[in-house]
């Protein structure tokens, strides 16, 4: 017995060593040398504290910023200790109710608009944690922005230009728009304009 337990317990401790404590720093070590900032979760910081991720939505809802993906996250949205979709089918009651509420709501903030709804304004990502929107996305919502920050639509067509990001390795993915530096850059913007 003491021999097969002996070097069991030696491999336990040893491993335990190796794959909890000197992988983990190694890799720690490398990311905060070499990423400091993705290491520490792309954070986002303003006057001195953080403000959110580049790398997780946040939920805007006042008709003077750009509006982010819906989430499906619960108890609450963009709740990253619980990511996760909806798990609705497409043809699911429960989302086309969803969707028509999502679509209601962009048509009571900006009710001129008659464009058709960008589909990534009404239906969550899988993640229900997407920080981007596409491009469509941000000029659907590009005139009720500037109209209620009283802006002109140049001026505030000219930071989605600037927020635009494009395609990975110039071919994969989609342009897209991440919503929180997007909307940082307008309260910017709307406070060198008064």
């Amino acid at each position: 017995m003491n021999t097969q337990l002996r070097p069991a317990l030696t491999l336990f401790v040893l491993l335990s060593l190796v794959t909890g404590l000197a992988y983990p720093l190694v890799v720690t070590g490398i990311a905060q040398t070499l990423f400091p900032h993705a290491a520490n979760g792309s954070l986002i910081v303003e006057n001195g504290g953080p403000i959110g991720s580049a790398l997780t939505g946040q939920a805007f809802t006042d008709p003077g910023h750009f509006w982010s993906r819906p989430s499906a996250t619960a108890p609450a949205p963009y709740n990253a200790a619980n990511s996760g979709g909806s798990n609705l089918a497409p043809t699911a009651p429960a989302l086309v109710d969803a969707v028509k509420a999502r679509i209601d709501a962009l048509r009571a903030a900006d009710p001129g608009n008659l464009a058709p709804v960008p589909v990534d304004l009404v239906t969550a990502s899988a993640s229900g944690l997407d920080p981007h929107i596409s491009r469509a996305a941000a000029d659907y919502q590009l005139a009720r922005v500037a109209r209620v920050r009283g802006l002109p639509v140049e001026k505030v067509k000219a930071l989605i230009d600037q927020h635009t990001e494009g395609r990975w390795l110039g071919f994969l993915g989609e342009p897209r728009v991440n919503v929180l530096a997007l909307n940082l850059a307008l309260e910017r913007a709307t406070i060198k304009g008064r």
